[in-house]
């Protein structure tokens, strides 16, 4: 039996100025709910996803909503080690948390059923 590879989500769009971060998020909800696993992957500014105030985003009330949905499932953000900010609030909720490098980015890429990119 073939393996199930998975769905990949690759979001580099900024939260801050355009809601297409979190509409990335809510697809990869939906998918999980169709028993399919999803990979999200967070790169340059996307990492704002997990700031702690997220008054400051578009459409940020989802925002905490979506997290929450993701923590709930066990799926963890892959998240490129560059983009990581150093404020001590970033990822205040704890969310689970993969660094990748850009390498490694590339070989998650390479493994995806399906890439859905942002």
């Amino acid at each position: 039996m073939a393996p199930a590879w998975p769905v990949l989500i690759l979001i580099s769009d900024d939260p801050r100025v355009s809601g297409r971060a979190v509409e990335a998020m809510r697809i990869g909800v939906g998918v999980l709910a169709g028993d399919t696993e999803v990979v999200l992957v967070l790169r340059g500014p996307a990492a704002h996803l997990l700031d702690a105030d997220t008054d400051d985003l578009v459409d940020g009330d989802d925002v905490a909503r979506f997290r929450d949905s993701l923590r709930r499932l066990g799926v963890p953000f892959h998240v490129e080690t560059d983009a990581i900010p150093s404020a001590a609030d970033w990822n205040e909720a704890g969310h689970p948390v993969v660094p990748v490098s850009p390498e490694q980015v590339a070989a998650l890429v390479a493994r995806g059923r399906r890439c859905l990119v942002f």
